[in-house]
């Protein structure tokens, strides 16, 4: 049976994560700390590197500096996803105390108390415990930590079965291949969640027409790894769910005359069909109910609205746009002149200056903003001003080697505590551009990271506000913001605010994409890439873009070169 979702060939930060598995299972057990650092070291190791260990033989392994022992443990990992020791480490350590490594904070050394003292094992338990004050009087623990953990089961419990979209989509997309190589004379497309490019996804729809449904249900019923709900399913959907990670997975049945209209009921957010139409009260699922069409343009063209493309129907502002006729010209990819956001050798990037730069010119780019860390993120190797200088002059070189391609002399700089950045005005000033972001004391009240951005917002210095609420989709919300006065500062100052590409991020919300737009606020698709593979996280910002309306004409790096380049000047006028 073929498999519908292959093992993709692993990537060193797959196997990376697995010797980090590894060592908090030793950790757990109490293995020797020296071993456990020596997976750890191996683990950071991997990720660093420029060659794809799954690309090259085992002699070229142990060429990348990789020791013999962890060379053969590679391998196998390569070869089967995992390996003997995680497996036996796995085998006598209780799924729910696995589950207890995953909560964000703890670490293995804690998890190993509350197992050994108070002897559970279950996610419940520790939470029964918790709320019964046992875990608190734990030495090393406190109510502190007590709290921590009720909050990071409650925000895993409620994550169950979501994934980002950049995670989900593929899962779409090898089921609607899979499902054409196995049934002839098939019709198939995406629809839900997915169509809608939704940043995190809890199901995935697929719409199918065929004339064989019992083969097509057949097939599906085969895939090893979804198991099939058949008492949720009917006639008309098939229902399964992703072993791995609970993702639901839905196929609608449909023939080829009400296919049109199907679509459109399966990708529309349920707000955006409770729309009403017309005198007579009818919304547009009824219309799209009572009517078949030929295509989904036709049912917006029964109504004299403008077509509204499938990431817009959310029931937000898109309806008064298609019956004004000023449903916007979505940014596309070919506008994405320029990647601002990047981050070198020089702090915690993977790859130098110069690879950064060319890769960016290799993927049709006319310029790159680079925008290493500042210097209070030590622990990003942030620059001081000597190595500022050092980079500055390094780009002077680049800039003649690549012309006409260029590079932006920039900085993300931290946002401090009292809402300051984090060099003397004369370093600012040697920059083309800045990226103010928060990275330091993240747990704060409305009321101070409103103090800390606002101030931000208000220095001159200041051209984009970096990922605004700090959060990491699925691992942790963001710091608590006021969206309305951000968004008012930023039009004020002149401020651009970022969509941050990288999809744990995707902050600025696609919610907040059309308000920053009407306030006339320019928004910026950055990657944050700290490696040349980072920059494919573009499209993700770009579908964020798309969701709350985003032009090209309001999107600063849709800008020229040269425009971009007069832009960063008039700023520092």
């Amino acid at each position: 049976m073929l498999n519908v979702l292959p093992r993709n060939h692993m990537t060193n930060k797959d196997i990376s994560k697995i010797l980090q598995r590894t060592a908090s299972l030793m950790e757990l057990h109490g293995e020797n700390t020296f071993k456990v650092r020596s997976y750890t070291g191996t683990a950071f190791q991997l990720e660093k590197l420029d060659v794809r260990l799954s690309e090259i033989t085992p002699d070229e392994r142990k060429e990348q500096g990789i020791s013999a022992g962890m060379t053969s443990k590679i391998a196998e990992i390569i070869e089967t996803g995992t390996y003997s020791e995680l497996e036996k480490l796995a085998e006598k350590t209780p799924k729910g105390v696995v589950e207890m490594l995953e909560l964000k904070g703890i670490g293995a050394k804690k998890i190993r108390v509350i197992w050994q003292e108070l002897g559970i094992e279950t996610l419940t338990n520790l939470k029964q415990a918790c709320q019964e004050g046992e875990v608190a009087a734990l030495k090393g623990f406190g109510d502190k930590t007590q709290k921590l953990i009720i909050d990071q089961i409650d925000f895993k419990k409620a994550n169950v079965g979501r994934l980002h979209f950049a995670k989900a989509a593929p899962y779409a997309v090898k089921l609607v291949d899979f499902i054409k190589e196995n049934i002839s004379g098939v019709k198939v497309e995406i629809a839900g969640q997915v169509r809608r490019n939704l940043e995190i996804v809890d199901t995935v729809s697929l719409l199918v027409s065929t004339a064989n449904t019992t083969g097509l249900k057949s097939v599906l019923s085969e895939l090893e790894e979804i198991e099939y709900l058949e008492k949720k399913s009917s006639p008309y959907v098939w229902r399964g769910v992703v072993r791995e990670n609970a993702l639901q997975i839905e196929v609608h049945i449909t023939n080829a005359t009400e296919f049109a209209s199907e679509l459109f009921l399966q990708t529309s957010a349920a707000a955006h069909l409770k729309i009403s139409v017309g005198e007579e009260g009818k919304t547009l699922r009824t219309l799209a109910l009572e009517n078949t069409y030929p295509s989904e343009e036709k049912i917006y063209e029964q109504i004299g609205w403008a077509y509204v493309p499938p990431e817009l129907r959310e029931g937000t502002f898109e309806a008064k746009a298609a019956i004004e006729n000023t449903i916007p010209k979505l940014i596309e990819e070919q506008d994405l002149k320029g990647v601002l956001h990047n981050h070198s050798t020089y702090s915690d990037g993977k790859h130098t200056l110069r690879e950064m730069a060319e890769h960016c010119k290799e993927l049709g780019y006319e310029y790159l903003g680079i925008t290493d860390h500042s210097q209070t993120a030590f622990y990003a190797n942030g620059l001081k001003e000597d190595r500022i200088r050092q980079q500055h002059e390094e780009i002077d070189l680049l800039n003649e080697a690549l012309a006409p391609f260029k590079i932006f002399k920039g900085i993300e700089s931290d946002i401090l505590t009292d809402g300051s950045l984090d060099y003397p005005d004369y370093v600012l000033a040697s920059f083309d551009f800045i990226v103010s972001s928060i990275h330091g004391n993240l747990k704060m009240t409305e009321e101070k990271a409103m103090m800390r951005l606002l101030k931000a917002i208000e220095n001159p210095y200041t051209t984009i506000l970096g990922h605004m609420t700090g959060r990491l989709l699925l691992r942790r919300d963001g710091y608590p913001v006021n969206h309305e006065k951000i968004i008012k500062a930023c039009a004020k100052h002149g401020v651009a605010i970022e969509i941050n590409a990288n999809p744990w991020r995707l902050d600025i919300d696609w919610r907040w994409v059309q308000p920053a737009l009407q306030a006339g606020v320019m928004l910026s698709i950055n990657p944050d890439a700290h490696e040349k593979a980072g920059y494919q996280d573009m499209r993700y910002g770009l579908l964020t873009g798309r969701k709350g309306g985003l032009t090209a004409a309001q999107n600063l790096n849709s800008l020229s070169q040269d425009e971009i380049d007069a832009y960063f000047k008039s700023r520092k006028k």
